[in-house]
C-alpha cells in the first residue's frame, strides 16, 4: 500500500490549502479550480477572513479546497485571528499553494510565510498569479529566490494556465479514500444576524476554534463546512455570514454572503437559527426564521448567550417568544451559552427529533382514518352556501412533510391550519415544517 494512503484519515479527502498576503487572488483562484463561483471576491484586501472549505474535483479525483484570509506578520486584532487561521490550514493540509502576486513579485511578507510553512514539513507548490499575458510570463523568474522550485505561471482571472495547475496538484496529492453515501453526514446551517454567536456555536460544538470570532459584526462572510463529531456522531456544520439586509437592500460583500447563505440553506437538511437572547427579538431575526420555513428546511431555535440574561429580560423574552415565534411553535428552543459550552450538549438531541420529524412519513390509511375521525367532530366551515366534502388524503413527499386533500369545493385557510395543527398533534412533525395543499375537484 502507498505510504501516503497512511496519512489521509479513513473517509478524509486530501487537503488543498491556498495561503498567501492579501489580495493575491487566492480567492479568484478558488472560484477557478472549483470551475464554479463560490468564494466571495472583491476588489480590495481582507474580504476573506475565515478557512472557508469547498470540495473540487479534477480527472475523477474529489479533494478538499481551503480558501484563506490574507497572511501577514506582527499582526493584532482580527488580523491575528485571521492570520492564525491561515496557519491552522496549513498544519492540517496535504499540499499547501503558496499564491503570489507576480506582478508585484517576493515581498519580505512571503519570505516569514515561507519559513513557516518549512516548519511544517507540508508539501508546496508556488504559484505565480496574475500572470495574464506572455510577457508578463518574465516576471515569474524574479520568484525562483523563493526557494520554492520551480513557479507555476497561472491567471486565475483569466484561467491561463489552471488546467496545468490541477494537474500538478492531482500529481503531488496523497491517495483518496472513497467516502461511503451510506455513512454521509447530516448536514446542519447556523443562520442568524450578525454577531449573534453562530461561530461561537460552531466553536462549542466543535471543543476547539474552527471558526473566526470576534466583536467586529459580519466577521464571518464565506459559508464554513465543518464535518464534526457531535453527541456520538459526525455532522457537517455550515457556519454562514450574518444577514443584516433585505436582498435588494445589500451590495458589495454582503449581496454575495447573503446568497451564499441562502445556498448553504437549500443544501442543508436542518438550520439552527441563532437568536440572541440578551436582546430584543427583531424582524431581522423573524426574517431570517421565514427564509428557513419557506425553504422547507427543518428548524431548531438556539437562544444563544443566555448567561447575559437576567430574570427581567427572561420575563420579557418570554412574552417576545409567545408573540414573535408563535408560528414556529413546533421548533425546539434550546437556551445556550456558545462561549461557555453551557447546554451545547442538548442540540445533538433536538437535531436528531427534527430531523426525524422531518422525515416522518403517515401511511395513507391511517391518514385517512384520521381525517374520517376529524371530519366527523369539526366538518369544514360552509362556504358560498355549500358545504366542502373531502374525499381522501395522501402525503406525496417528505423532508418536508407535504400532505395533498382532495375535496368538492375550497377549504379556508383557517381549516388547512386547524388540519395542519391535528396532523401535528396526532403524528408529531417535531422541528418540521408541514405543508397542507387542497385539489379541488369538480
Amino acid at each position: 500500500m502507498d505510504e501516503n494512503v497512511n496519512n489521509i484519515d479513513q473517509g478524509r479527502l486530501p487537503i488543498v490549502a491556498l495561503i498567501g498576503r492579501p489580495n493575491v487572488g487566492k480567492s479568484t483562484l478558488v472560484n477557478r479550480l472549483l470551475g464554479r463561483r463560490e468564494a466571495i471576491i472583491e476588489d480590495r484586501p481582507g474580504v476573506t477572513r475565515d478557512r472557508v472549505r469547498y470540495e473540487a474535483e479534477w480527472a475523477g479525483r474529489s479533494f478538499a479546497l481551503i480558501d484563506t484570509g490574507g497572511w501577514e506578520p506582527d499582526l493584532t486584532g482580527l488580523g491575528l485571528k485571521v492570520a492564525q487561521s491561515a496557519e491552522m490550514a496549513i498544519e492540517e493540509a496535504d499540499l499547501v499553494l503558496m499564491v503570489v502576486d507576480a506582478t508585484v513579485g517576493a515581498m519580505e511578507e512571503e519570505m516569514a510565510l515561507i519559513s513557516h510553512i518549512r516548519k511544517t514539513r507540508t508539501p508546496v507548490l508556488l504559484i505565480a498569479n496574475k500572470v495574464d499575458s506572455a510577457e508578463a510570463e518574465l516576471l515569474v523568474h524574479e520568484l525562483w529566490q523563493l526557494g520554492l522550485g520551480e513557479p507555476i505561471p497561472v491567471s486565475a482571472l483569466h484561467g491561463r494556465g489552471s488546467g496545468d495547475l490541477l494537474d500538478r496538484v492531482i500529481d503531488m496529492l496523497p491517495k483518496e479514500i472513497l467516502k461511503s453515501e451510506v455513512d454521509a453526514p447530516r448536514r446542519v446551517v447556523l443562520v442568524g444576524r450578525p454577531n449573534v454567536g453562530k461561530s461561537s456555536l460552531l466553536n462549542a460544538i466543535a471543543g476547539t476554534e474552527r471558526a473566526l470570532v470576534d466583536s467586529v459584526a459580519g466577521t464571518t462572510r464565506d459559508p464554513i463546512d465543518e464535518e464534526l463529531e457531535f453527541g456520538g456522531e459526525i455532522w457537517r456544520f455550515i457556519d454562514t455570514a450574518g444577514i443584516r439586509k433585505h436582498a435588494n437592500q445589500a451590495s458589495g460583500t454582503e449581496y454575495y454572503a447573503m446568497l451564499r447563505t441562502e445556498a448553504a440553506l437549500e443544501r442543508a437538511e436542518v438550520a439552527i437559527l441563532v437568536i440572541d437572547a440578551a436582546e430584543p427579538i427583531t424582524d431581522q431575526d423573524l426574517r431570517i426564521m421565514n427564509m428557513v420555513v419557506e425553504s422547507g428546511r427543518a428548524l431548531v431555535i438556539a437562544m444563544n448567550k443566555w448567561d447575559l440574561v437576567d430574570e427581567d429580560r427572561r420575563e420579557a423574552l418570554e412574552r417576545e417568544k409567545d408573540k414573535e415565534l408563535d408560528q414556529v411553535e413546533w421548533a425546539e428552543r434550546i437556551n445556550v451559552a456558545a462561549l461557555t459550552g453551557w447546554h451545547r450538549d442538548r442540540l445533538a438531541p433536538a437535531l436528531r427529533r427534527a430531523l426525524n420529524g422531518w422525515e416522518t412519513r403517515v401511511p395513507t390509511s391511517k391518514l385517512n382514518a384520521f381525517l374520517g375521525t376529524l371530519i366527523g367532530a369539526t366538518p369544514p366551515p360552509v362556504r358560498g352556501g355549500k358545504q366542502p366534502k373531502i374525499l381522501f388524503a395522501t402525503q406525496p413527499s417528505t423532508a418536508p412533510p407535504r400532505f395533498l386533500i382532495f375535496t368538492t369545493g375550497f377549504l379556508e385557510p383557517s381549516y388547512r391550519r386547524f388540519i395542519e395543527r391535528r396532523l401535528r398533534e396526532e403524528f408529531g412533525f417535531a422541528g418540521a415544517p408541514v405543508e397542507v395543499s387542497v385539489r379541488v375537484r369538480t
